[in-house]
């Protein structure tokens, strides 16, 4: 459709003129066009502003047509839902429940709005399907919750509008993938239903407006747009500060006295950070310094809800100064008093950061204030590209990609909860979601075969078999426990589970014991990433890791002098690539360093002193002796999950090249490997190849080869089996241990590489393997980027540019956040041998 005249703008029922009226407003052109739009029956995307009204724009459809409707009498048929609203987070569906019924109650509509998220009281949930709302603002966990009801159908036969906010945070995770498949059934349920999607930060807008409507093969069909130009400039800096800025560190604790200043100069302000440990670090941090004794609370995913409802009801009553938050708190929350948003690190995307500035001044003509504090110098180059990247205007959202085949599976088994189904209309309405619309038919049937027997190798087994086929060929569960499982285990979040450490001994043949004292705990990152006989430190012990029984760990004492380290950090946001591009092009760019703090300049200056600075596309390569090891460093800019996994292939060409790698740590910038072999010396006599070591075939056979070694596959597994359906943590009245469901996840995992290797489940592994944990798709860029442009530089000592990594080095032995005293004790060494 193209953009609506003016003229022909609809009239709004008399109510809202008047409430406009009283309030000196006027309805804004975006918001009408939307309405004519809705009312015209097109789907439509709204990408504006924040503070464009974005939320009244994406409700107005709904609450004109209640209004028109007036109330229903009693003893009237059964009416379902009207609008049904979907926001990625809790805490954001909660708020708009809250400033939506204002101007519905001042209008005096008679309308009923409900939010219904996990945190709502089972008796509620139960009511609402009796007597349901107008309006229900939810999550896309309780829309599959409510389509795998057999009342779904009566519940949402009047459905007439989805509103989708924050739409560009909905559709690219297996969250998404999920909804998507959703609202395929709920346009089979209501078929004259619109969807209207709501976002502020979008890179390809016609991604999300073929994701909004039902996809046809042969058809071009894309929802219509609507764009809000303008909104004030946000007013963004970096810290100013005359603290030394670190090296290396994520804690960013010299900044903590400056931040306690902006506090005290602003009314309200929101701190954000990436990581639920860097929030209670912060905030443990602030309150050492509030002489003050200003009110400062708490708000992340892992605390209690009650605690989380309390501060966001003390925030919205103006009665806290500053709140640390993760991204519990990045999306659409609307506290217009909020005056200032300090973000603490750097923000790892240009679009995560201005979401995040726009809980700032929450109005559309008003600019947002915010400050980026780095953590350390290669931060600050980070921040600077993001602040440029918002100024003008650039988006890294992620794309919508292809739909994941475990959360399919627990789509088809919620379809069969709710009533048997047919597999060829099934099939056509799945493959209307934009996500799934390449989905073959043999797939399909796989899909399908594997949730009616667990596949070849497990249907022999009573257990998997969860639907059964009728006589008339539609399917059904197998039996009502199927649905009531289903109920209990849907979803796909999955949390990461820790995994007890236990000492063991090795007694004749190498046999393990079972006995020994439990070391601690880790989270199952840092133990994917060894294998048998690598060695690491923790509770400042050399152990030799043993391998994984269960939920343990297990590790034997060792004796080696250079305990290999691979340091992986869980629940981090990777750096996006638009934001490392522009990091490697501040870098290559001395005209640009003037931007930089004078820290910052000085150091590069310096590193093109000692070493070089590499070039936008080119790969630097530094090598120096330290001690008694040998290092190498190599700086690809690519982020720490891409950089992960070239440390893990390159170490084992390494190692087959006789260069005796010991170990390697990632960070987002640049990649650490040292050993005992002069790797400088090796690579000028050509015993090592720098193009040999960076071919593009190291994720051929070598990629294979590591992860058949590696425990890694093995728990991407389980998370995909536990959405699959396949292993149930929850059970009514108890809740499977941890323990119990690697168990099985192992077990069935063994089976399945032994007897069906092209298992529909072990294909959603690889699948999610490679998207997520290892970034091959982005590796393969950067190896293709650096063909032909890899320079050496042999060194005597440390470059500048490789202190920060060379302080991971031993640092990061396990996850999680270094006091930076501790760093600093290494840092003084490191900083004048590199400055020599």
């Amino acid at each position: 459709m193209d953009r609506i005249e003016t003229d022909t703008l609809p009239a709004l029922p008399i109510p809202f003129t008047r409430w406009f009226a009283e309030k000196g407003w006027q309805p804004r052109a975006h918001q009408l066009e939307l309405l004519a739009r809705a009312e015209a029956g097109e789907s439509t995307l709204l990408i504006a502003p924040t503070g464009a009204g974005k939320t009244l724009a994406g409700f107005l459809p709904s609450l004109t047509d209640l209004a028109r409707r007036g109330k229903i009498p009693p003893g009237s048929a059964f009416t379902g839902i009207h609008t049904l609203y979907i926001s990625p987070l809790k805490a954001l569906a909660v708020d708009i429940e809250r400033n939506l019924m204002k101007p519905v109650d001042e209008m005096g509509l008679a309308v009923t709005i409900e939010n219904r998220t996990g945190d709502t009281p089972s008796g509620k949930r139960q009511r609402q399907k009796l007597s349901p709302p107008d309006i229900l603002l939810t999550t896309p966990e309780q829309v599959a919750l409510l389509l795998a009801n057999t009342q779904a159908t009566r519940f949402f036969k009047d459905l007439k509008y989805i509103v989708l906010d924050e739409l560009h945070s909905l559709v690219s995770s297996k969250r998404g993938h999920m909804l998507a498949l959703g609202i395929a059934r709920l346009r089979r349920l209501a078929p004259s239903l619109q969807t209207i999607g709501l976002s502020a930060t979008v890179a390809d807008p016609m991604d999300l407006q073929k994701w909004l409507v039902g996809q046809r093969e042969g058809e071009d069909r894309h929802a219509g747009l609507v764009t809000v130009a303008g909104g004030a400039k946000p007013n963004i800096s970096i810290l100013s500060t005359d603290e030394r800025i670190p090296w290396a560190g994520h804690s960013a604790k010299y900044a903590i006295p400056d931040v306690y200043k902006h506090l005290l100069d602003h009314q309200t302000t929101l701190l954000f950070v990436n990581t639920r440990s860097q929030a209670e670090m912060l905030f443990q941090e602030l309150w050492t310094v509030n002489d003050e004794n200003l009110p400062i609370a708490l708000h992340h995913g892992s605390l209690d809800v009650g605690q989380r409802r309390k501060v966001e009801a003390a925030m919205a009553a103006n009665k806290l100064r500053a709140v640390v938050a993760t991204s519990t708190l990045d999306l659409g929350i609307d506290w217009g008093d909020v005056d200032l948003v300090v973000h603490v690190g750097a923000p790892k995307g240009a679009s995560r950061l201005a979401q995040r500035i726009g809980r700032a001044n929450h109005r559309m003509d008003e600019p947002s204030k915010a400050i980026l504090v780095p953590a350390n110098r290669f931060e600050v180059m980070e921040c600077q590209a993001a602040l440029d990247a918002n100024y003008l205007g650039a988006q890294d959202t992620p794309p919508v990609g292809h739909g994941t085949l475990d959360v399919l599976a627990q789509h088809v088994l919620g379809m069969a909860c709710a009533e048997p189904f047919d597999p060829l209309e099934l099939y056509d309405e799945i493959t209307s979601a934009s996500p799934y619309a390449d989905l073959s038919w043999e797939r399909f049937e796989q899909i399908v075969d594997f949730v009616a027997t667990g596949g070849y190798a497990l249907r022999a087994y009573e257990r998997y078999a969860r639907i059964r086929k009728q006589e008339d060929g539609r399917w059904r569960v197998s039996n009502p426990a199927v649905a009531q499982q289903y109920r209990l285990n849907s979803g796909t979040i999955v949390e990461s589970p820790m995994l007890n450490l236990k000492m063991v001994k090795r007694g004749a043949g190498g046999r393990i014991g079972r006995g020994g004292a439990t070391l601690g705990k880790m989270e199952e990152y840092f133990f994917e990433q060894l294998s048998p006989g690598d060695t690491f430190i923790f509770s400042g012990k050399v152990l030799r890791f043993e391998g994984i029984r269960e939920n343990e760990a297990l590790a034997s004492q060792a004796y080696s002098n250079d305990p290999k380290i691979p340091s992986y950090n869980g629940g981090k946001f990777p750096l996006s690539t638009y934001l490392a591009d522009q990091v490697r092009s501040m870098l290559a760019d001395p005209d640009r360093w003037h931007e930089l703090p004078d820290q910052v300049r000085d150091w590069l200056a310096l590193q093109r002193e000692k070493s070089m600075v590499p070039k936008r596309d080119e790969l630097l390569i530094e090598t120096f002796p330290r001690g008694s090891r040998a290092y190498m460093v190599a700086y690809p800019f690519e982020g720490r999950l891409a950089h992960q996994t070239l440390g893990m292939l390159l170490t084992r060409r390494m190692e087959r090249a006789g260069a005796k790698p010991l170990g390697f740590v990632a960070t987002d910038y640049s990649l650490g490997i040292w050993g005992l072999e002069d790797m400088g010396a090796m690579i000028a006599s050509g015993r090592l190849s720098l193009s040999s070591l960076f071919d593009e075939d190291m994720l051929g056979d070598d990629l294979e080869e590591w992860l058949n070694e590696s425990f890694l596959l093995k728990r991407t597994f389980r998370n995909c089996a536990v959405i699959a359906g396949l292993i149930e943590r929850r059970h009514p009245g108890k809740e499977k241990s941890g323990r119990q469901v690697t168990v099985s996840a192992d077990l069935i995992y063994d089976v399945l590489r032994s007897h069906e290797p092209d298992h529909i489940l072990l294909q959603a592994t690889r699948q999610d393997a490679a998207t997520g944990l290892l970034d091959i798709a982005r590796l393969g860029d950067m190896l293709r980027r650096i063909k032909g442009h890899i320079t050496h530089r042999a060194l005597d000592h440390i470059s500048p540019l490789a202190v920060p990594v060379m302080l991971e080095i031993g640092r990061e032995s396990v996850p999680g956040e270094a006091h930076d005293a501790l760093l600093a004790e290494a840092a003084d060494d490191l900083i004048a041998e590199a400055m020599s």
